[in-house]
């Protein structure tokens, strides 16, 4: 990930670390779906959003939201290696895993920098 993309993407992460200390659960999903967004054409990052997906859905019981990306983990996070993944999507189980989504003006302005 790019030096000048990285602190938006950990801004996010800690965003969501901090909803999730204080069991702002909907909040913390806020925060990892705009990581995603960021992270996702980095396999790293974007492979960590996943993962911490999962985490967050084991924590909240959602059964959906854990066989969702168990399925992006195996087969989505490596399509970020290859550049085939679908642009603004948020990475959760509540959007298609194929469905572009548009991007927010403010990640976009940060992915243009």
């Amino acid at each position: 990930m790019p030096k000048n993309i990285k602190p938006f993407f950990e801004e996010e992460i800690n965003k969501y670390s901090c909803a999730l200390h204080n069991h702002e659960m909907a909040k913390a999903w806020h925060h990892l779906e705009r990581a995603h967004v960021i992270g996702q054409r980095f396999p790293i990052q974007h492979t960590e959003t996943h993962w911490k997906m999962l985490i967050l859905g084991c924590r909240t019981g959602n059964f959906k939201e854990m066989i969702g990306q168990v399925v992006r983990l195996v087969f989505g996070a490596p399509l970020s290696f290859i550049n085939q993944i679908p642009v603004g999507n948020v990475g959760s189980s509540r959007v298609s895993m194929t469905r572009p989504q548009p991007i927010p003006k403010d990640i976009q302005e940060i992915l243009m920098e």
